[in-house]
């Protein structure tokens, strides 16, 4: 049998219960600590980490009213207030056992105990205190991407109209309870909105929990979700908590939810249904409390229609639905978002004093951004690393990536005849990928003209 990873601490003033208890469990955990003094648990505590203290309730002799445990283990609890802490107790001393359940101890054992109990009783304590340090983790984490949201909230200022009616609405129905759903191309700040959505509820204290379900396999999504049991399959070593229970009283974001097979659609509807949850291999209903946030740049509709989304699912879903118009159709933000970019990554890479040149700036306004913001976000981080002291057109490197818009759409870096016609060629070449009898066509002139033209502007 493997050896439970954790370090116990048992504490009693009875020689022969340590070694009793020590023999035990030194065949199931791997480090065990004995002391039989209590006065002895500051130093202990300073120059150890425990998982769990064993701790006995009295230790003077012929004292039975347990107030030397309570005193103990709010010394332990000011002191590793994460430790786990299991008391021991003679029969007489129950209440004062429970009392100190109150106070923090994870559970009691009465003398004399049963082996397999206490081990039990071990496990569950263990296992409590892994749970208590995830949701601590990812509550920290949480505040962490709080912070940088509220200071940033890089999508989410805006000049454009109908960005506004998003926000407005999003504001509006943020303090409800109401399960809403994203709808927008990749990279348009689908997650940032969640993000915003959960910053203005009453939840917002709470855990706000992402699953990327387009990166989960059919085989993984039931343990992630909704958790397992340890032995429930072959690689399930230990307990885990799923997702949905780690967002109890928070926030559940579900990005890409239109990757979702049928059969996984059904599992989550019953979750959403009944609020509880049976986590893979157990038989305990869990009950869960979230608000639930769902993304995707699929058209849900069209995929209820054709059968390959569940209707029922998709009404559980859009209680409210909020589409973010893409970069494109918010081309007044785009200055906006591209400063506060330059900001964030002058500060990275120690260069205060970038700035962007006007060709640039028209060559941002010009390109038609097919990957959004986060397309945005990644070109000036790349211009900002390869100028010196400001972003010319050449550091932006979008030659490789524009595609046209209609002519009446686009504005070139400057009026000038000759500027203008080596943009176009430019276009036309990468369009074709360097086809020069299709980029030809494309200009409405013979390859005889456009060799010329290329020459002319050292573009071979």
């Amino acid at each position: 049998m493997q050896k439970i990873k954790a370090s116990i601490l048992i504490l009693d003033d009875n020689p022969d219960i340590l070694t009793s208890l020590s023999l035990y469990l030194k065949h199931h955990v791997e480090r065990i600590e004995t002391a039989e003094n209590p006065s002895s648990l500051s130093t202990l505590l300073s120059e150890n980490r425990f998982d769990a203290i064993i701790l006995d309730m009295n230790f003077r002799k012929g004292v039975n009213d347990g107030k030397e445990g309570l005193y103990w283990l709010n010394f332990i609890k000011e002191t590793r207030p994460e430790t786990v802490v299991i008391l021991l107790t003679a029969y007489g001393n129950v209440e004062i056992a429970v009392e100190a359940l109150k106070r923090g101890g994870a559970d009691f054992l009465v003398k004399p105990w049963k082996n397999e109990r206490l081990l039990s009783t071990l496990i569950r304590a263990l296992e409590l205190q892994e749970s208590r340090k995830e949701i601590h983790r990812l509550q920290s984490v949480n505040e962490q991407l709080n912070q940088r949201i509220s200071e940033k909230e890089l999508a989410l200022e805006t000049l454009s109209p109908k960005m506004m009616q998003v926000l407005k609405s999003a504001e509006r129905i943020a303090h409800t309870d109401a399960h809403v759903l994203i709808l927008g191309e990749n990279g348009c700040g689908k997650e940032v909105l969640a993000h915003f959505i959960h910053q203005k509820s009453q939840r917002k204290a709470r855990s706000f929990i992402k699953v990327d379900v387009g990166a989960l396999s059919s085989n993984l999504f039931e343990s992630e979700l909704f958790g397992h049991t340890k032995g429930a399959f072959t690689d399930a070593k230990e307990n885990r908590m799923g997702k949905l229970e780690m967002a109890h009283e928070g926030t559940l974001f579900l990005d890409e939810i239109g990757n979702l097979p049928l059969l996984q659609q059904a599992k989550l509807l019953s979750a959403l249904q009944d609020q509880t949850i049976n986590p893979v291999g157990g038989n305990i209903q869990i009950p869960v409390d979230f608000r639930l946030i769902s993304a995707t740049n699929s058209n849900l509709h069209k995929l209820a229609e054709d059968g390959n989304f569940r209707q029922d699912l998709l009404f559980r879903l859009n209680t409210v639905e909020l589409n973010i118009p893409s970069l494109r159709e918010r081309k007044e933000d785009l200055k906006i978002l591209a400063s506060q970019f330059l900001k964030t990554f002058t500060l990275k890479y120690r260069k205060p004093n970038v700035d962007i040149t006007e060709a640039a700036w028209h060559l941002l306004h010009a390109y038609h951004w097919p990957g959004n913001i986060r397309e945005l976000k990644h070109i000036i981080e790349r211009a900002v690393i390869l100028c010196d002291t400001s972003i010319e057109a050449e550091h932006l490197q979008l030659q490789l990536k524009a595609k046209p818009e209609k002519m009446k759409n686009t504005v070139f870096p400057s009026l000038k005849l000759d500027e203008v016609e080596k943009y176009c060629i430019q276009q036309a070449m990468q369009k074709h990928q360097g086809n020069v009898s299709k980029a030809a066509r494309e200009l409405n002139i013979n390859r005889n003209t456009l060799y010329r033209k290329m020459e002319k502007y050292d573009l071979q």
